[in-house]
């Protein structure tokens, strides 16, 4: 009688299921808020345009933790807690016993499924909390069908979780899809069948050119600058990609990484994620399905050209047309009434430091590799020789504690010589010992951040903190993140689909309330370390 009466008034009346039958989120690696801003008005109608006119759209999401890299990320997301709870404090961390630094998704007990052997050990092992896919399969008696795609593997993994049907990831030495011996042992015919159309070979002979008339990239830097690395010192379209790829394989055939380097690598993960949708038959039933899609390749083509290139403004066009194909599909075949998507990132960018310089604006690099020679230096003087340090990794020294401990030396004592000494580097903003953070409460800003992002048996002895624009030099990078600031913890977030109702919030809200919203909305208990708060606009 109601859609009767609706329909007699002019009115299509719109009653949503109780609860969506597909949730995805999608994750961005390196994608900070004012990109997005930026670009809005010449994004696709149909693509994250689409998700912002018609979703609720918080303007202020952040990460509230120091190490803002791309594993920590995903798990804050979707564990909903803090690294110093979930464990993933960085992507790389030391082990003393093992005396190794190891990936943070470093599994050598599974096996490889797919693809290469060194590229298919790997597992949540490492993650210490359960997800909110977790708490769905539970709730669910493992009805719920669960998995994520990525090219890069931590990002995943710890999407998934750990009671995933799946995790697939992209395999550099063999150009397929994969996954480890802990989530399947065998690999689905359809995945075969998807490896076996070699798309990887098709987009690598093929040429990367500008997706959008030039005068959509007039706000970029020129397209050929000094400032951008390349590839190969090639840093302007269009990109012959069979060349470059030829470049870089002069020692080895199989080395299919250079896709993870152009857009393509977000079309074959687009076009991977609906043939999953499709063959696993997610959204099908009245149980809750859930599924992950990672975009990396922002992540490489932001670290090689910066944030404001046209390379990077062209790969978030190609990303916008990837999410306007992806939600035609899923409007179609399932239906927005029964979908509910997240949109956000895993983390922001900074500026090449050489462009703000430009602009007379303070920034540089922080040469980590000569800091590290000299801190080695010193302390051989202070203490004899000695190899004292372990490592540096993310920002973080590691120190040689079986040797401090054998030399009888208090441990304290070194870590805060070790921080006093690498405060003087310029370009450092402050350097603190571990044992400051064992037993403390900072309340907010950087030093709860800190906080936040500290797990005792992961944390390095020393963390170090850069100025706003100073960022590690990495290879041939020419910028990082890896920061508290603006430009590496603000992020995008929408929410879109089923009962979500078109707001925009700018209220502050923290990553971690994804996981506690999602658990509130399908009605599944909280991730367990779940440190998050319900989103209450999408309640009303």
């Amino acid at each position: 009688m109601l859609s009767v009466l609706a329909k007699l008034s002019g009115q299509g009346a719109y009653l949503p299921p109780e609860k969506p039958r597909l949730v995805i989120g999608i994750v961005v690696e390196q994608l900070k808020f004012d990109q997005l801003e930026k670009f809005r008005d010449r994004l696709e109608e149909n693509g994250i345009k689409k998700l912002i006119n018609e979703g609720t759209y918080f303007r202020n999401a952040s990460f509230e933790y120091m190490l803002t890299q791309s594993a920590p990320g995903h798990a804050t997301i979707s564990t909903g807690a803090e690294p110093s709870f979930h464990g993933i404090t960085s992507d790389n961390w030391y082990v003393p016993l093992k005396n190794e630094l190891i990936n943070c998704t470093q599994d050598i007990s599974v096996n490889p499924v797919g693809g290469s052997f060194e590229s298919g050990l790997h597992s949540p092992v490492n993650l210490q909390a359960s997800t909110f896919s977790d708490e769905l399969v539970m709730a669910t008696n493992k009805k719920a069908k669960v998995f994520a795609v990525g090219m890069k593997e931590s990002s995943s993994i710890f999407s998934a979780g750990h009671a995933a049907n799946a995790a697939y990831w992209f395999d550099n030495i063999t150009g397929t899809w994969m996954t480890s011996s802990y989530y399947i042992d065998k690999m689905p015919s359809w995945v075969n069948d998807f490896n076996a159309m070699k798309y990887s070979d098709t987009y690598l002979n093929g040429i990367w050119s500008l997706f959008k008339p030039i005068q959509n990239y007039s706000d970029c830097l020129p397209d050929s600058n000094m400032f951008e690395a390349g590839f190969n010192g090639i840093n302007f379209f269009p990109y012959d990609l069979k060349k470059i790829r030829s470049k870089n394989n002069s020692n080895s055939k199989n080395d299919y990484s250079l896709l993870r380097e152009t857009p393509f690598g977000n079309e074959l993960t687009t076009n991977f994620a609906i043939k999953l949708i499709e063959n696993e038959k997610l959204g099908k039933d009245d149980v809750i399905d859930y599924l992950s899609i990672c975009y990396t390749s922002t992540d490489y083509i932001g670290h090689r050209f910066g944030p404001s290139s046209f390379e990077m403004a062209d790969a978030i066009f190609r990303m916008d047309n990837d999410i306007k194909n992806l939600l035609t599909f899923l409007n179609d075949s399932i239906g927005k009434r029964n979908v509910l998507i997240y949109f956000t990132a895993a983390h922001g960018i900074s500026e090449i430091p050489a462009v703000l310089e430009k602009n007379r604006i303070p920034a540089g690099y922080f040469m980590q590799n000569q800091a590290l020679q000299l801190l080695r230096s010193y302390l051989n003087a202070v203490y004899g020789e000695g190899n004292w340090v372990k490592g540096y990794s993310g920002r973080q020294v590691f120190l040689n504690r079986t040797l401090i401990e054998d030399a009888r030396l208090s441990l304290d004592d070194v870590q805060k010589k070790v921080a006093r000494f690498l405060v003087q580097f310029t370009g450092v903003a402050a350097a603190y010992p571990y044992s400051a953070f064992e037993a403390n409460d900072f309340g907010n800003g950087n030093l709860k951040r800190i906080i936040n992002n500290f797990n005792p048996q992961r944390s390095g002895d020393v963390i170090v903190i850069l100025n706003p624009g100073w960022v590690e030099k990495s290879g041939d990078y020419v910028t990082n993140y890896n920061s508290p600031y603006e430009y590496d913890s603000h992020v995008p977030l929408i929410w879109y689909g089923w009962t979500v109702n078109r707001a925009t919030v700018t209220r502050h809200v923290n990553l971690t309330d994804i996981a506690a919203t999602l658990s509130s909305l399908c009605k599944v208990p909280f991730p367990n370390a779940c440190t998050g708060e319900p989103m209450f606009e999408l309640f009303r």
